[in-house]
């Protein structure tokens, strides 16, 4: 399919599949197709990377964990479609392009961190080169390594993720159940001012809210001073209790808020 068909937007059904469009595709495809509010954006399907260079070659450094040979064969010899850059026109302005591999975002691993994402790209040549080094990443030194104990080194399924960039005012995550306590009836959020790429990386401590399936304030840790309020909260939580009863499991969402409007970014199942 991914041959003929090297672009797959999220409202496409085809692209709600984990093995055709990664963990991050997949979750995005979904949530659009559920009517959700997901920015627009397509997958480049996981199978073209292996299309596109030498396969064999690539796994042969994959299995010795030669990281700077397979991410020198991907950088060096890799060729993005033709169609990514006319979808990427349709798109416009600045995009992320995010890292979607076939193995991520599982109950039993979560590959966040291992591959890159990069924000604020604009322009199809910049487009083009971030997918390229998406690619690589999946052959970094750290992802190898967790691939060799998670998941396969013959692996080559690496989707890529093009989406539109929220200029979020404020953005965090959500978790639909307490990941330290577990108690069902408490869901934490996190938010900060600005991306939330800050709360996912740790760069910054942010406000955390621990509040009941209403949204209702139940404790409250406030360094910004409080960048959520009642309603925005309220919001969030029932956002997070439609993503839990879709997937049918507790959930880790990455949302941003602008221009008071509430956007899905990322949803994975919480992992223990």
């Amino acid at each position: 399919m991914s041959k003929d068909r090297p672009v797959l937007w999220f409202n496409d059904p085809d692209c709600d599949h984990v093995a055709v469009a990664g963990g991050k595709g997949a979750s995005l495809a979904s949530m659009a197709l559920q009517g959700l509010p997901v920015p627009n954006g397509f997958a480049i399907p996981a199978d073209i990377l292996e299309n596109c260079v030498d396969a064999e070659a690539l796994r042969a450094h994959a299995r010795a964990q030669d990281h700077a040979a397979a991410m020198k064969l991907v950088e060096e010899t890799a060729v993005v479609p033709d169609a990514v850059a006319s979808a990427y026109e349709t798109l416009g302005g600045k995009v992320a392009v995010r890292s979607s591999a076939s193995a991520e975002d599982s109950e039993a691993a979560s590959y966040a961190g291992q591959q890159e994402t990069y924000l604020n790209v604009e322009g199809a040549e910049e487009v083009r080169r971030r997918v390229v080094d998406c690619w690589a990443s999946f052959f970094s030194e750290r992802a190898l390594f967790y691939r060799g104990q998670k998941g396969s080194l013959d692996d080559l399924r690496m989707a890529v993720v093009v989406q539109q960039m929220v200029d979020a005012e404020k953005a965090g995550v959500t978790f639909s159940i307490h990941p330290v306590t577990r108690r069902k009836d408490r869901m934490l959020i996190e938010a900060v001012y600005g991306l939330g790429e800050q709360v996912v990386s740790g760069e910054v401590t942010p406000d955390h809210y621990v509040v009941d399936r209403k949204g209702r304030k139940k404790k409250e840790d406030t360094p910004h001073g409080g960048v959520l309020g009642e309603d925005e909260l309220a919001r969030l939580a029932d956002l997070a209790i439609q993503l839990e009863a879709h997937y049918g499991m507790p959930q880790d969402i990455e949302w941003a808020i602008l221009n008071q409007n509430v956007y899905l970014l990322q949803s994975r199942p919480v992992t223990v």
